[in-house]
């Protein structure tokens, strides 16, 4: 299935949630698209709710259908909660944490950050978006990558930094220090209705 390249605002009024983190999509217009507006009462059924949680999940970082599987398949070898494995799986994703840091305004421009060569983890340069980091990895942007107008706008106004990632903006570089907590992840997420997606 392919990653989903449509209007993001659409989408975010469609699932109820702010894709572009920012709440903005949701200000003026808190319900779903179309010509009715507001009144379209449509109850949805149990498959529909899983399904619905999961296309949230799944457009929120970005990732197309078979990756997403991927991860929710290495996060059931895991100790702990399913569910939150993969959240955390999620959350560890290079292009995930180059957002989080503020070096991007948006999750899909980290990606094309990545994609292009700009961001290295441990000093080496890795142009995986799907990359793992792991705790104590440090992501940076390379030497010549660091004029870029966009990286300097995204860190000026950037003012928040996830507790578990250590940002140092003279540097452009930052570590991820240790797995972020459920509790720190996106509190509108039921997590457990994916797992009871995929296991029917």
């Amino acid at each position: 299935m392919a990653r989903y390249t449509g209007p993001s605002w659409k989408l975010s009024r469609r699932l109820g949630v702010s894709l572009s983190g920012t709440g903005k999509e949701l200000e003026k217009r808190p319900y779903a698209p179309g010509q009715h507006g507001p009144n379209q009462r449509r109850k949805l059924s149990e498959y529909g709710l899983q399904l619905q949680e999961k296309q949230k999940l799944r457009h929120m970082y970005g990732v197309n259908e078979r990756q997403f599987r991927s991860i929710f398949d290495a996060a059931g070898k895991m100790q702990g909660k399913h569910g939150e494995n993969f959240m955390i799986l999620l959350e560890s994703r290079l292009d995930n944490l180059v957002y989080r840091l503020g070096l991007a305004r948006t999750r899909r421009g980290a990606r094309q950050l990545v994609n292009h060569g700009h961001i290295t983890v441990d000093g080496s340069r890795v142009d995986i978006p799907s990359f793992r980091v792991k705790p104590g990895q440090v992501i940076g942007v390379r030497e010549k990558s660091r004029n870029l107008s966009s990286v300097k706008e995204s860190v000026e106004v950037n003012n928040f930094v996830p507790e578990y990632l250590t940002f140092t903006a003279d540097a452009l570089e930052g570590t991820f220090t240790r797995l972020p907590e459920r509790s720190e992840l996106a509190a509108e997420i039921n997590e457990a209705l994916i797992v009871e997606f995929y296991s029917r």
